[in-house]
């Protein structure tokens, strides 16, 4: 098994590389994983805010922005 250490020792390309084989591995097995319930709970909550209009769809590029900000505020 691969450990933390080793992983913050990699080149990018090769942190990349890894992410990218993980990827592949759980794409193909994930008819076998399902979501937990909060996550369905939180999807349902969400896409009442937006049908309200309570909530609006951002930029993914504004979105890290934000998220970025909110953890630099913590």
């Amino acid at each position: 098994m691969i450990t933390e250490k080793e992983i913050k020792e990699m080149p990018i390309d090769q942190k990349l590389r890894l992410m990218e084989a993980i990827w592949t591995e759980i794409s193909r097995t994930s008819n076998s994983y399902e979501s937990p319930d909060w996550h369905r709970e939180e999807l349902v909550e969400t896409e009442k805010r937006r049908a309200s209009g309570e909530e609006a769809p951002i930029d993914w590029e504004e979105a890290k922005t934000k998220l970025r900000n909110r953890k630099n505020e913590v």
